[in-house]
């Protein structure tokens, strides 16, 4: 996979200054927009139509999506939810609601949660008609800025290969909505964002 260093250089500036605004938010402001986003986010098509919905447990000042999980299954939906793997790849797990969960058992990444039923299995994201993906921003073409982990790369390349067209959403805060999202070869457009203040689609 060829990377671009001008664009590499870029995403690595734009995600310092996204991740230092949201380590400026304050515990109120993170829960009232948490509980927004579950409301704005169950307003998308791709959400209410869905049967099975791989999510994620959010962590620290990330858009919350706690409050989210349990409405989807409230609603019916069959929640997967990510096991991180050693080498940063994910497997996945049925979300069973909050007694469900427990803190990951990797050195270094004791604030993950994660769900303690049996694993399925990487490819257990093919089958989800929904992937809600954690971002830092994303633009009006729907790129999406990632953390840069790699961790969703795959989840997105795996997709790819096995012919799965499931959508894609990210969540995220209102400001984080940008003009332009540096790209590079690698990288896959969302179909939605949902934000605490409404949800926008993008492309046909």
């Amino acid at each position: 996979m060829t990377q671009n260093p001008l664009s590499a250089s870029a995403k690595a500036g734009l995600r310092r200054e996204l991740l230092a605004a949201r380590r400026a938010l304050s515990p109120e402001t993170c829960s009232t927009a948490a509980a927004a986003l579950a409301v704005r986010a169950l307003e998308l098509p791709e959400l209410a139509g869905a049967h099975t919905v791989a999510a994620y447990v959010s962590v620290g000042t990330e858009p919350g999506t706690r409050a989210l999980l349990d409405a989807l299954r409230s609603a019916g939906k069959r929640v997967l939810l990510p096991l991180l793997l050693p080498d940063n790849d994910l497997d996945w797990a049925a979300y069973d609601g909050p007694e469900g969960l427990a803190a990951a058992a990797h050195p270094g990444r004791m604030r993950l949660l994660e769900p303690t039923g049996p694993a399925l299995g990487p490819d257990a994201v093919t089958g989800a008609d929904t992937v809600l993906l954690p971002g830092l921003a994303v633009d009006g073409r729907g790129m999406r800025l990632g953390r840069g982990g790699g961790s969703y790369d795959r989840v997105l390349e795996r997709l790819e290969r096995a012919g799965a067209r499931p959508a894609l959403v990210v969540l995220l805060y209102d400001d984080e909505v940008v003009a332009r999202v540096p790209e590079e070869p690698h990288d896959h457009p969302v179909q939605a964002v949902a934000t605490p203040s409404g949800v926008r689609r993008f492309g046909p």
